[in-house]
């Protein structure tokens, strides 16, 4: 959700990204120009400390009009510092701006006598332990403030900093050097706000560790794989985003349903029946499986706090979603539509894919065949050897093809049913397994794959909107009319990692049974309770903690999923030199 509201379409720089400027060039650029944001504690309190001032707008009165009368005795005592009044005016949520400096600001405070005025700008925290007890981005934008005061015909020479954690106020007075430094980062900033490149990320740098959009930056993953050769010698590289989320997909499969709202908590209904009650803090997907509707209050509230709300047909086909406004970035999918134009870049994107999918396969069936097919595992390490030397996505598909037939052809050896001895006979139940099939699969274990992959092209796609992505216009997988293209791209080297690992686990382990399908001439489909049972097992999978392949720390699936869709817009948008997919050690 953006957090610069009106100032988003006009020229005019906020004070406040002048602080992220100073404070990180790159920060500034993600949150101004790619207009993202991310909450966390710091953010949530540093928020409810400016709700008080941020509530209305107030006008400054102008200098040769003030009153000298002050109606807040208790600001006066605790934010005023000296003016030559000893009764000045205080004025809070001031906004102001000047097109001579290029820059707006919203005031938290300002405190006026005569021609006098001095802005006060409250801090969440304490005050740093140092020479000037303030950082420069606090005292750029203090001095900002004063410029625009100016500008307005006041004279300013200092303003001041009140920090809420310690409940102290520090003088910043406004010197010559601080002044220079200012209007040098406003014109900087200015021109960093029109580039189409991100700025590096800082390095190493302990800032980092605090900010809200260091899971979104990947500082050291970024640099890490800016220089390939360090890839090796991962060790200490900074996981600055949670090991898993606590919300959670929310699925709703019971026919005749009906999604509400009540207060703080998505309601379910059906008939007169209360099904049950969520708080939303806990959903971070509303999933709609088939006949069930949603009140047009309660979609308005999901597309404003950012939930997507997924739709399924009543055979759990995907078949679309909805969503708020997210990411206003244009650049991120013009330089998608570019790439999806360039050989080049369709070819390395191809090699990469395809590399990962067929590599997990090949450590799928090592892991988990019995008896271990050797001789197909030899020749799928022989067609991944020519994946780096193929010359065009049409010879990466033939070897695809190539690898995906041997792995399925021994994708039963991994299969080891606790219910088979209880199984119909086989002729009208079995669990046996010869080739991949679809629309509509014939068998169980086809069911259930693309079951699986129907629900992993929702994530994928998920991922991809929440970078900007057009999660239907594809690289690898071309461009078709009700086809999220570019969402099966990535989605690729996920099947064996995610579905087929859930799959196997589902039916070894009992969770799901041959009484779970109903199986004709025509199909084979799952029942309600098959379906119930997958999902549990899906989602499992996906919560489960790995150490990350790549750079070597602890996160769920789901979370690397989110990584690797947010490290092919950096790719995109050359951040990063080249994808890497995920492949199983």
């Amino acid at each position: 959700m953006s957090k610069r509201g009106d100032n988003f379409q006009s020229n005019l720089l906020p004070v406040r990204m002048l602080n992220e400027y100073a404070y990180c060039p790159r920060l500034f650029y993600l949150m101004y120009v790619q207009d993202r944001w991310a909450d966390n504690l710091l953010t949530v309190d540093g928020r409810n400390v400016h709700n008080r001032v941020d509530n209305f707008d107030h006008v400054l009165p102008d200098p040769d009009e003030i009153s000298h009368q002050n109606d807040d005795e208790e600001s006066t005592q605790q934010e005023h510092t000296s003016c030559p009044d000893e009764s000045p005016v205080i004025t809070r949520s001031v906004l102001l701006s000047s097109e001579t400096l290029g820059i707006i600001a919203k005031l938290d405070l300002v405190s006026t006598a005569d021609d006098h005025a001095v802005p006060v700008e409250t801090k969440r925290g304490k005050v740093p332990d140092n020479s000037q007890q303030s950082w420069e981005p606090e005292r750029v934008q203090l001095m900002a403030q004063g410029l625009l005061l100016r500008e307005h015909g006041y004279q300013c020479d200092h303003g001041v900093l009140y920090f809420v954690g310690s409940r102290t106020r520090v003088d910043i007075p406004f010197t010559a050097e601080l002044e220079a430094r200012t209007r040098q980062l406003i014109q900087l900033a200015h021109q960093a706000a029109n580039e189409t490149k991100l700025p590096p990320p800082l390095d190493d740098s302990p800032k980092c560790n605090n900010c809200s959009l260091a899971g979104i930056c990947l500082p050291d993953e970024t640099r890490t794989l800016t220089n390939p050769s360090q890839i090796k010698n991962i060790t200490d590289i900074r996981r600055l985003f949670p090991i898993r989320d606590d919300a959670l997909p929310l699925y709703i499969q019971e026919q005749g349903a009906i999604i509400g709202k009540s207060g703080k908590s998505l309601l379910i209904r059906k008939g007169q029946e209360k099904i049950g009650t969520i708080a939303l803090k806990d959903v971070s997907q509303l999933v709609l499986c088939g006949n069930v509707s949603i009140t047009a209050q309660t979609l308005k509230w999901l597309c404003q706090e950012g939930i997507p709300i997924i739709h399924y047909t009543t055979g759990h086909w995907f078949c679309g979603l909805t969503t708020g406004i997210t990411i206003r970035n244009a650049f991120v999918r013009a330089q998608q539509f570019r790439a999806a134009q360039s050989p080049t870049k369709r070819l390395a994107l191809a090699k990469a894919i395809v590399a990962g999918k067929g590599t997990n396969q090949r450590t799928l069936l090592r892991r988990n065949a019995t008896p271990t097919p050797k001789r197909d595992l030899d020749k799928m390490t022989n067609l991944l050897a020519k994946i780096p030397s193929a010359r065009s996505c049409k010879h990466l598909l033939g070897l695809e093809g190539n690898l995906a037939a041997r792995y399925y052809a021994n994708f039963a050896a991994m299969l080891s049913p606790r219910n088979s001895n209880a199984a119909p006979p086989l002729q009208t139940g079995k669990w046996d397994f010869t080739s991949r099939n679809r629309r509509p699969p014939k068998d169980p274990i086809n069911a259930l794959l693309s079951f699986g992959y129907a629900l992993l092209v929702k994530e994928c796609t998920v991922a991809l909107l929440a970078e900007g992505l057009d999660p239907w216009w594809g690289l690898y997988h071309k461009p078709r009319h009700g086809r999220p293209a570019l969402a099966l791209d990535p989605m690729e080297e996920f099947r064996p990692l995610i579905v087929d690992s859930a799959v196997i686990t589902a039916v070894n382990t009992g969770m799901v049974t041959i009484k779970n399908f109903t199986t004709s001439r025509a199909g084979c489909v799952l029942n309600d309770a098959g379906r119930k049972a997958f999902i549990k097992a899906y989602e499992a999978r996906l919560d489960q903690l790995v150490t990350h392949p790549i750079f070597n720390y602890r996160c769920s699936w789901r979370t690397i999923i989110r990584l690797q869709a947010k490290l092919l817009a950096k790719w995109l948008l050359d951040d990063i030199p080249q994808y890497k997919s995920i492949t199983t050690r």
